[in-house]
């Protein structure tokens, strides 16, 4: 069997337990977490990708549960397989575990150049959008100013990374605080409506689209706003007592944001009709000019806090996965070093941050989206197939956590479906996204495998790495640990 660090274990699952950093992510932090990366911008713009596809405010509810209830299962899958597998690293150090490093690196390979920094992208330049808008009530804030205050949202989230994990955890938590504010106040405000005899919205609420590739499509845009849902997996090593608390976080967030999510959109339907919806981007924007009057400013200003935190969860756990791949050989060695005193993984969440700001000039990056969703649900139902293939290996290694075996069947049929079904109408979308994952592979042979490099290579890149080590305090994960044992 495959193992992290090289390493096989008699009778054991879990690799080597050699963490690098300190425990200083308690449960409430890793509640606020999973909550602070979920809820982005997807609450107050997806509702309307969720009700065009269908054309039903009946069949929309639904979905929206139905999409939390499938990341529930997905959520609990990733409880075993983070409590066995007790490392960083999310995907990767699961696919490493069960498929090997190939599969792994592939992996982090698709994450490096499209998921993370897209994805960090995008919600920091939807936090711009919103944070602009009280400045251009009449029109939409101009190209350049969104990006440059993009680019500030990403540079400050990373400087605060780089200086302390606890001042992230707090902002975290805070930011996760404020935007739970902001959609109870939509709760409160819909359902008072509602309440009130504003029942019309909700008559002939099924009627609607019920084909499966319009109901697939509905889903699409409902889990994305579930998106984040496995990200506490990838900073298992700095959890405090994650057996207990890994699951617990699980079983507190997901229920939360399901039920929120759910009740926003029966707020959201409440006060809009089918029509409003469909011609609105924004929906919460749209729902405070309708019942907030003069107050509607602080719409936006909630939507940019919400993006603001998420941010920060996507900035935190992608320098995780990047430091940990620098620590299994997938990437240099200067992404798995940290600062001597403040124990984070500043190289990681610079290259981050230039990554994403990189991202920042791509004109159409909702289409990068579309390239690597596919291959993001594969490598996720890759994780899931992975877990039961270790049930098979070793089935008596010890699991802190073990699902019933009904739970990852349902959700890799569930997997598969959202893989296999785009194929047929956007052929295209699937090559390219196949075809970036598999450029790896020859990245992978030249860059890993092969070990007899010229020497002026391995000169100049120790050179490097002993520079910018100097430059910014950094040491090895090892040297870190022999520190602390002696």
């Amino acid at each position: 069997m495959a193992t992290l660090n090289g390493k096989a274990e008699s009778g054991k699952l879990s690799i080597e337990d050699n963490t690098k950093s300190k425990r200083k992510i308690t449960l409430l932090n890793g509640v606020g977490l999973i909550v602070g990366t979920i809820v982005g911008s997807g609450i107050f713009v997806s509702p309307t990708g969720v009700y065009i596809a269908t054309h039903s405010i009946g069949m929309s509810i639904v979905i929206w549960s139905l999409s939390g209830i499938f990341s529930m299962l997905g959520a609990l899958c990733y409880a075993e397989l983070g409590t066995s597998v007790t490392r960083s690293g999310g995907d990767y150090a699961y696919i490493y575990v069960a498929f090997g490093p190939l599969a792994a690196f592939l992996r982090l390979w698709i994450a490096i150049l499209i998921i993370r920094p897209t994805t960090q992208a995008i919600v920091a330049i939807t936090f711009a959008e919103y944070a602009a808008k009280p400045f251009f009530p009449e029109c939409k804030p101009p190209d350049n100013a969104i990006r440059l205050l993009a680019a500030a949202c990403l540079c400050l989230l990373t400087a605060i990374n780089c200086l302390s994990t606890r001042w992230t955890m707090r902002i975290q938590d805070i930011f996760t605080v404020a935007k739970l504010a902001a959609l109870v106040a939509i709760i409160v405000t819909g359902l008072v409506y509602l309440i009130t005899g504003h029942t019309e919205n909700f008559s002939n609420a099924f009627d609607g689209n019920y084909d499966a590739f319009s109901i697939a499509l509905s889903f699409y845009s409902g889990l994305f706003a579930f998106g984040g849902w496995n990200y506490l997996n990838f900073v298992t090593e700095e959890l405090q007592d994650p057996y207990k608390n890994l699951p617990r976080a699980i079983w507190i967030a997901l229920p939360l944001v399901t039920g929120v999510y759910v009740l926003a959109n029966v707020a959201y339907f409440a006060v809009l009709s089918g029509v409003e919806m469909e011609s609105s981007y924004a929906v919460a924007l749209s729902f405070g000019m309708r019942m907030y009057g003069s107050f509607t400013w602080l719409v936006p200003i909630f939507v940019a806090l919400s993006c603001f935190g998420g941010v920060n969860g996507i900035l935190f756990t992608s320098a995780r996965l990047f430091a940990t791949g620098s620590q299994e050989g997938h990437l240099p060695a200067l992404f798995s070093y940290i600062h001597i005193r403040r124990n984070t993984p500043i190289p990681s969440l610079i290259f981050t941050c230039l990554a994403s700001l990189a991202m920042l000039f791509v004109r159409d990056v909702l289409q990068l989206i579309n390239y690597y969703s596919q291959m993001l649900w594969f490598s996720v139902a890759a994780s899931v197939a992975g877990m039961m293939i270790l049930r098979y290996r070793q089935p008596d290694a010890p699991r802190p956590i073990r699902v019933h075996t009904s739970i990852p069947v349902l959700f890799l049929c569930a997997c598969v479906v959202l893989v296999i079904l785009p194929i047929p109408r956007q052929p295209l979308n699937s090559i390219i996204g196949a075809a970036i994952t598999l450029s790896g592979v020859p990245i992978y042979y030249l860059c890993i495998k092969w070990k007899d490099k010229p020497g002026n290579y391995t000169v100049i890149v120790g050179k490097l790495t002993r520079f910018v080590q100097q430059l910014m305090e950094l040491t090895s994960p090892e040297a870190t640990q022999l520190l602390s044992q002696s």
